[in-house]
């Protein structure tokens, strides 16, 4: 597989603050959001941290990056100026492992990362890794790293029960769950699937015209993994096979257990990479790597099944050549669905209908290389895009009103940035 292609496994990133969860992972920051938006600078600290693409380190793990290097060190810490939305360096966690995605548990008292590695030392496998959140200066403590149960994990999620990490491990086409011990460290696998069926071909049945995309469709590749809004069904998606799995989840013992169907399938070649669910629960976007498209699904949280309504495009009308769509997020006000596009480098805007279906808005540069990921600041007044290959992060103001973004001038230098998740810290005495 080419260097570009390997880059471009990720995503991830880890989503910091799904749509759906929203009451119950930011019951906690509703004050500071609000003292925030009213007045910046009365509100808590806010701290971002960023996963990123690294070379090995010497004599820190026990693990043979397999991936090509990236030019970040670790999950790099900053100070988030939440009138302007600048970022200014607060440190490194130092990592050789590419920790390339990242998720809080509820509380944002532990993080978990991702490492997008092949091999723990003699095992083929990639490793997450538990850390302990300092509430007041926002600095890591390694808990421990445990297997991720496959080789490159490109994705992790934390389950809303807060007992569980899920885990997909793209070049091992397997997903895992690993339970999140007393002190917030990581036990080993209490479950682990690998996905079987057939290989979509190189050619998606959506390609723009003149398209020459091609990544993932050589063998099995799990590429993102999250519950449901009520935690009762996990899902994921398989890009090599084009379908997105559906799991009873059982929360007590951390076993998966297939549904009934076990998956939907999407159009050959087209590659499910990530989705995201609407605040009401009841819809679903997935957004397709080498088809550069959006589908809506309905969802029936009862029976864990998925329906589909609508497919759009993720690219502007008139689009031809090749693209790699990598990212997809909901706005919290669920008005709005953004979608990242590689190659075109740009962030679609699309207007979220009455009943769901979406209208295209409008489409913005990304003032950088490879989007690889974005995210909402905690009070979603500010979006920040992950440019991988231009080694920085672009910071966009967002109009509610009409879902447009408007760049801030505001660049970060990170080496391959990968994904970006916030955490407001204690208020300083």
């Amino acid at each position: 597989m080419r260097y570009s292609e390997q880059l471009s496994r990720c995503s991830f990133l880890t989503r910091s603050a799904l749509g759906y969860l929203v009451t119950a992972v930011f019951a906690g920051d509703t004050a500071s959001q609000l003292s925030a938006q009213e007045d910046p600078s009365k509100a808590r600290p806010l701290m971002a941290y960023v996963g990123t693409y690294t070379s090995p380190l010497q004599n820190v793990l026990p693990t043979q990056v397999d991936l090509p290097p990236g030019n970040g060190r670790g999950i790099h810490l900053f100070q988030v100026d939440r009138t302007t939305g600048a970022m200014t360096p607060a440190g490194v966690h130092e990592m050789g492992t590419s920790p390339s995605c990242l998720a809080f548990n509820a509380d944002k008292t532990r993080l978990y990362s991702g490492n997008e590695t092949e091999r723990i030392g003699a095992e083929e496998a990639g490793s997450v890794s538990a850390f302990a959140v300092d509430q007041t200066d926002g600095k890591l403590t390694l808990l421990n790293t445990v297997s991720s149960g496959g080789k490159g994990p490109a994705h992790l999620s934390v389950h809303p029960s807060g007992r569980f990490v899920l885990v997909a491990n793209y070049f091992g086409g397997s997903v895992a769950v690993l339970p999140i011990l007393e002190d917030g460290s990581l036990g080993p696998a209490t479950d682990v699937r690998r996905d079987t069926g057939v290989v979509g071909p190189t050619k998606a049945t959506n390609a723009p015209p003149g398209s020459f995309a091609f990544s993932g469709h050589d063998q099995p590749h799990a590429h993102m993994i999250e519950s449901d809004p009520l935690g009762r069904y996990v899902l994921h998606v398989d890009l090599g096979l084009d379908k997105i799995f559906i799991w009873h989840f059982d929360d007590r013992r951390g076993l998966l257990r297939a549904n009934d169907p076990p998956a939907i399938s999407l159009p050959p070649g087209d590659g499910p990479r990530h989705f995201y669910f609407h605040p009401n629960g009841k819809w679903l976007y997935s957004i397709q790597e080498e088809g550069s498209t959006i589908v809506l699904f309905d969802y029936d949280s009862r029976k864990g099944r998925l329906t589909p309504r609508q497919t759009i495009s993720s690219l502007p009308p008139g689009f031809a050549g090749s693209n790699f769509c990598s990212e997809i997020l909901v706005s919290t006000d669920g008005k709005f669905v953004y979608a990242g596009n590689r190659l075109h480098d740009s962030i679609g805007i699309f207007a979220v209908g009455q009943d769901g279906e979406l209208t295209h808005v409008a489409d913005e540069w990304t003032r950088g290389n490879y989007p690889r990921s974005f995210n909402f600041d905690p009070t979603s007044r500010f979006l920040y895009c992950c440019n991988q290959r231009a080694d920085n992060i672009a910071v966009f103001r967002v109009d509610r009103d009409n879902g447009k973004l408007t760049f801030t001038g505001h660049y970060t230098p990170v080496g391959n940035p990968s994904a970006i998740v916030f955490h407001d810290l204690a208020q300083p005495e």
